[in-house]
């Protein structure tokens, strides 16, 4: 029932934006059609009154060269050419005298009552409708001398038929350009939707299957359709790596969790089967210790997590960053002693910074950890700053077993554990949550590195302006 519903959304859309194209495309056909008729009825009127003119303004001058006699002769050889057929044409004398009067058959229809005004009122245009036909007749009117008034009329017959043939054929075009527009329409909405299509069907598959690896198909252009094609795969992408991080840390956490845990409860049963109260108490100190160390992980991974959601926790004061070394130093000091490990400090003493001093000393203190745990005996640990358009750049470089180019990429990762590493103690949090709370202070991490080279990491923190 769902997918029917969803289907028939889809068609319902896809339906409505061809019919939307087509209504668009018909509406324009019809206002162009609109306008060229009423740019014709104009041009046609125009036409007709062009012609009433002409024959006005000849009759006219024929009158004041011969009189009514000479109007009369002229109106007679314009008859017998035929430029009356289709003309009304009156001569009045005074109010009411009709001295010539001719029309075409079947304009009886017309009532010419409204031409017969005083003779003041007899000038411009008359217009007079036919009511079987709605027909009209135009009649200009010119005042003569002598209280002689010609009159001469067109009807709108010829202009309404081609009007008419006008209106039939734009009714067909319209129709026909309906008919284009409505195929045209689906077309366009079938091709141009096809991206939306591909989209729903690969949204659909990975809903099916579960399996994020499948990507919407696109040609890379800078089509809107496309740009979201190209967005969706970059989400799912994101959300592939995503989940993969998900399954990987869930796995390590319970693989690398395991051995404390187990440790906990072999150290708790043998407390109980104990008899003396040392046995005991020293078991019970054993397990607090495990215990301590699943809180410490756990505290990692929460901190971890609030400083990549921007909500740690911070207590910034301006403080020296080379007492915050000296301070991570001294925590690893008789540890690199009793291995012969060297470290040199080259650390700017007047390099102040304001940060977390707990969180910053945290930072060192993992990456000299790290730097003393894979370095071989009678190695080299450094630690040097450089300062530089209002940062400070904080490195530790050790001459230990070195990272993999496969592995280097990932150090920064939760949980993360180089093949070189996995003998170390440790759950390969440390570095990740360095990096969390550098990047909280605004800071950012490096790392360069070889195997059997040694390793380089940096933090570069911003230094406050000076007044």
């Amino acid at each position: 029932m769902s997918s029917k519903w969803r289907e028939d959304v889809r068609h319902a859309f896809a339906l409505r934006l061809g019919l939307w194209y087509a209504a668009l495309f018909t509406a324009s056909a019809i206002t162009l059609a609109a306008f060229t008729y009423a740019l014709l009825a104009r041009a046609l009127e125009a036409e007709d009154h062009d012609v009433l003119e002409s024959m006005l303004s000849r009759y006219t001058a024929e009158y004041e060269r011969g009189g009514l006699d000479g109007l009369q002769r002229l109106i007679d050889v314009d008859a017998a050419e035929g430029r009356h057929e289709r003309l009304l044409i009156r001569v009045v004398r005074g109010p009411r005298e009709i001295v010539y009067f001719a029309a075409p058959p079947g304009w009886g229809v017309f009532d010419l009552t409204p031409l017969d005004r005083p003779p003041a009122s007899r000038s411009g245009w008359v217009t007079i409708e036919s009511p079987p036909d709605r027909a009209i007749m135009e009649v200009g009117t010119s005042n003569l001398a002598d209280d002689v008034t010609i009159q001469v009329g067109r009807t709108s017959h010829i202009r309404d038929e081609l009007l008419g043939h006008f209106r039939a054929r734009a009714l067909e075009i319209v129709l026909l350009i309906a008919l284009v527009a409505a195929a045209g329409g689906g077309l366009l909405t079938y091709l141009g939707l096809a991206p939306v299509r591909t989209l729903d069907a690969t949204l659909r598959s990975i809903l099916r299957t579960g399996r994020f690896d499948a990507r919407v198909e696109t040609r890379g252009s800078t089509d809107p359709l496309d740009a979201l094609g190209g967005l969706v795969n970059e989400m799912l992408a994101r959300i592939q790596t995503l989940l993969g991080g998900m399954r990987g840390a869930l796995d390590n956490v319970a693989h690398d969790l395991r051995t404390p845990l187990t440790r906990f409860r072999n150290v708790a049963e043998a407390a109980l089967v104990a008899g003396d109260q040392t046995a005991t108490r020293d078991g019970l100190a054993r397990a607090v210790e495990e215990a301590d160390r699943v809180n410490a992980t756990l505290t990692a991974l929460m901190d971890i997590s609030e400083a990549e959601r921007g909500t740690m926790t911070l207590a910034p004061k301006r403080l020296r960053l080379a007492e915050v070394a000296r301070e991570a130093v001294s925590l690893y000091a008789d540890e690199a002693e009793d291995r012969g490990i060297v470290i040199h400090s080259n650390i700017d003493e007047a390099v102040e910074l304001v940060a977390d001093r707990t969180r910053l000393r945290q930072v060192f203190a993992n990456l000299i950890e790290n730097a003393v745990k894979y370095t071989d005996r009678g190695g080299r640990i450094d630690i040097e700053t450089r300062a530089s358009d209002n940062l400070v750049t904080t490195t530790v470089r050790d001459t230990g077993i070195g990272i993999s180019a496969v592995d280097l990429p990932f150090v920064w990762d939760r949980l993360y554990r180089a093949d070189a590493s996995r003998s170390a103690r440790g759950l390969g949090l440390g570095l990740s949550l360095g990096k969390a709370m550098v990047e909280a202070h605004g800071g950012r991490v490096a790392v360069s590195s070889s195997p059997g080279a040694g390793s380089a990491f940096s933090v570069t923190l911003p230094v406050p302006g000076t007044a």
